[in-house]
C-alpha cells in the first residue's frame, strides 16, 4: 500500500541567502517533482513479526508557492497504482486487485494539500486530503526541508514526507489472521516520500 507517498519540508529567511549563494526569493514560483531523484515508498507489517517495503515506479507532483519559505505551498500528489512494486509479482496483482486498490477501476492515488505549515527547525505539518479508490480523507505529513540549491541545470528543492494511515479507512480491507491471531498483512501503513522539487 502506500502509500502515497510517497510528498513532502524554519527555514532560511528571506533576506539571507540559500546553500548556493542565490536569494532565497527564488523559491517562490513553481515547481515540479524531478523524478529520477524522486520516491514514493511504503511500507506494513507481514505477520506481525516483520515488514514488507514497496514503491511506485510511476507517480507525479508540483508545487506552487509566492513565499521564500513555503508557507504558501500547494502540493498536489499522485501515483499510479499500475506501477505498485513489492518485488514479488503475485503480491503485487493481488495489490492491484479489488481486494486491495482495483487498480483497473481506480488506477490512481491522489494527494491534494491545504496547507504548509512551518513547525522550526526545517520542520513543517504537511496537511491535505489523500484519495484511495473512491475515498477521500484528511491526512497530515510530518515534512523535512532539506534545502534549495542550484546544481545540474535548475534551481532544486528537497523535502522528506513521513505519514502513517490505516489502510482500512480507504476500503482496503483485505485480512487473514495467523494460527497466533496475528494480522498477515497490518493495518498501518507508513509513507515516506523523498521529493526533489526542481523549479519550472
Amino acid at each position: 500500500m502506500i502509500g502515497i507517498t510517497a510528498v513532502l519540508f524554519a527555514f532560511v529567511p528571506s533576506n539571507q541567502s540559500t546553500s548556493d549563494g542565490s536569494s532565497s526569493k527564488a523559491q517562490a514560483g513553481t515547481w515540479a517533482v524531478d523524478k529520477p531523484h524522486t520516491n514514493v515508498k511504503f511500507s506494513v507489517a507481514h505477520l506481525v513479526i516483520s515488514d514488507v517495503d514497496g514503491n511506485f515506479k510511476s507517480f507525479d507532483g508540483t508545487m506552487e508557492s509566492s513565499k521564500p519559505d513555503f508557507s504558501d505551498a500547494k502540493i498536489t500528489f499522485t501515483a499510479d497504482v499500475n506501477s505498485i512494486n513489492t518485488d514479488n509479482e503475485m503480491r503485487d496483482n493481488h495489490l492491484k486487485s479489488d481486494d486491495f486498490f482495483n487498480a483497473a477501476k481506480y488506477p490512481q492515488i491522489k494527494f491534494v494539500s491545504t496547507s504548509f505549515m512551518p513547525q522550526g527547525d526545517n520542520k513543517y505539518k504537511l496537511v491535505g486530503n489523500l484519495t484511495i479508490r473512491d475515498v477521500t480523507k484528511p491526512v497530515t505529513f510530518d515534512v523535512k526541508y532539506g534545502g534549495t540549491v542550484v546544481a545540474m541545470g535548475g534551481t532544486h528543492a528537497g523535502f522528506k514526507a513521513t505519514a502513517t494511515i490505516d489502510r482500512f479507512d480507504y476500503n482496503l480491507k483485505w485480512s487473514k489472521t495467523t494460527e497466533a491471531g496475528g494480522m498477515v498483512a497490518g493495518k498501518d501503513v507508513e509513507i515516506t516520500i523523498n521529493a526533489d522539487f526542481k523549479k519550472s
